[in-house]
């Protein structure tokens, strides 16, 4: 098993936009297809199913075009029918040179939806295939429903591979397209399908409707495939499909195989397809969830300090993140020791102690206290006042009207100087950061941190005078800085997290 490499095909453009309420525009399938391709390196992408729709054949159309000029054309494949010569005519209309032919891979499928014998079948495959050919178009085949059919007609099965093994068809893809296969059972199909057919390539198609999508996947390549299908985030139908993510890992440090995926960028293009899809990732999703790096207990903390002993072969930096120790109440001692080592700031024992029952009491009163917190409350805790005011809003006025843009005017106070500015945005909040922007570019020379992700919570109860918590993430110098600010008014409590960025990089500016 060690040293075999699989091949990764993703489907997340096709098989991942069947998500309940997931529709890309043109524009956001080609970026997604660059980032598969060119950032994280999938060997293959299944990009569209023919004959959808004319946005479809748009997007299709983009796609191949730049696939061309970056000689990844036969990376890009589509998912084609039995019709004839519909589908692929289809597909070179659209540039494309790659069919995914879906074909009954169940004699239930076969005889229950096409009225047809296996032979029948046979023959109108066989004739797609030819054409294909004829026209410069390779061709995989999908056996839908071949788990059910391995199942309850495997002679079926067998029948239909023995009928198209010498068409010049270059996979055989194995979906498990209802979900029902567990790993031992799925070992067993696969074992019979790569002896039977040793040198055919086979592909597993796996779909997670009993949450083992990845466990099947495991089983699949220890069975002999040599290619497995995935999404990014697990989109796809129902239950969807198997992590990008996930298989990877599982891949490398469970089997023991090689892939071409780069795996640094994984989190990056998650977050990407996340954004596209309106879908958010859990945050314990392995991999890419927000807290699947975050340590709470402060014994696991404590033990990674002395010896790395909670720590296991998912190494955060793997995925380009970074482990985590979180500050709530079940901190202790060596959680807040990591964290104010990485600020740089050193407390006595008794200091550490004080901070630490101070957060564990916001803990328990459900605030979320995250590591830019820390310096203010270290201030509050050991009556220095608040941390030093590099910058002060002194006074702002934000203003929306109908068929206006909002406007925001403010006077703020950095390090003793006073800067007075006015912009208009999008909105009350995009106004006021681009005052300040225009504050730091144009009257400082200097550059102004990016605005990464920005999310707003309020207590349950959907009552109108609820505060309102504004988280926003930031990146600096290729740093992330989070920074909260709790208000009645969302636009408030987005503008005092503001300010606690802006005093967070004059503490880098003037030290």
């Amino acid at each position: 098993m060690s040293g075999r490499r699989i091949e990764i095909m993703d489907t997340t453009l096709r098989d991942g936009e069947q998500t309940s309420g997931v529709s890309f525009m043109p524009h956001e399938k080609l970026a997604i297809a660059r980032a598969l391709l060119q950032k994280l390196k999938v060997d293959r992408i299944e990009v569209a199913s023919a004959r959808v729709s004319a946005g479809e054949k748009d997007a299709v159309e983009n796609i191949t075009r730049w696939a061309s000029t970056a000689g990844m054309l036969d990376r890009v494949e589509v998912l084609g029918f039995v019709d004839g010569t519909t589908s692929v005519d289809w597909i070179l209309e659209v540039g494309c040179r790659k069919l995914n032919l879906l074909c009954k891979g169940s004699r239930r499928h076969c005889e229950g939806q096409l009225r047809k014998s296996v032979e029948e079948h046979i023959r109108d495959i066989r004739a797609v295939v030819a054409y294909a050919h004829t026209k410069g178009v390779s061709v995989n085949v999908y056996l839908e429903d071949w788990s059910n059919g391995m199942k309850d007609s495997p002679d079926y099965v067998y029948a239909l591979v023995d009928g198209l093994q010498d068409a010049g068809i270059e996979r055989y893809m194995l979906p498990d397209t209802l979900g029902v296969m567990n790993p031992m059972v799925l070992l067993d199909y696969i074992r019979l399908m790569t002896q039977r057919y040793p040198s055919l390539h086979f592909d597993f198609h796996a779909h997670n409707d009993y949450d083992l999508a990845i466990s099947n996947v495991l089983a699949a390549v220890q069975g002999g495939c040599r290619g497995v299908h995935t999404s990014v985030n697990g989109l796809g139908e129902r239950a969807g499909n198997a992590s990008l993510a996930s298989v990877q890992a599982v891949l490398i440090d469970q089997m023991g195989v090689s892939t071409g995926v780069e795996e640094s960028q994984l989190n990056e293009v998650s977050r990407l397809v996340e954004s596209y899809s309106g879908i958010a990732i859990p945050p314990n999703q392995p991999i890419t969830g927000d807290n699947v790096f975050t340590q709470v207990a402060g014994v696991h903390a404590d033990g990674d300090n002395k010896a790395g002993l909670y720590q296991n072969d998912l190494l955060p930096e793997r995925f380009g993140r970074k482990r985590e120790y979180a500050l709530g109440k079940n901190s202790g001692k060596a959680n807040i020791l990591k964290n104010l080592e990485e600020l740089g700031l050193e407390l006595t024992p008794e200091q550490t102690k004080r901070v630490t029952q101070r957060i564990i009491e916001l803990g328990d009163k459900k605030e979320l206290v995250t590591q830019e917190d820390l310096p203010f409350i270290v201030s509050d805790v050991l009556k220095h006042g608040t941390m030093d005011e590099h910058v002060k809003l002194l006074s702002y006025v934000v203003t929306t009207a109908f068929g206006l843009k909002p406007l925001a005017s403010l006077r703020l106070e950095i390090n003793g100087e006073t800067y007075e500015e006015s912009a208009q945005g999008d909105g009350q909040f995009d106004a006021f950061v681009r005052a300040i922007r225009h504050i730091y570019k144009n009257k400082l020379g200097r550059r102004f941190p990016w605005l990464t992700n920005y999310t707003v919570s309020i207590p349950p109860g959907g009552r109108t005078d609820a505060f309102v918590q504004t988280i926003i993430t930031w990146n600096w110098d290729n740093r992330v800085l989070r920074t909260r600010g709790l208000d009645a008014d969302q636009t408030e409590a987005a503008i005092k997290a503001t300010i606690k960025m802006l005093n967070l990089i004059e503490q880098d500016f003037t030290s």
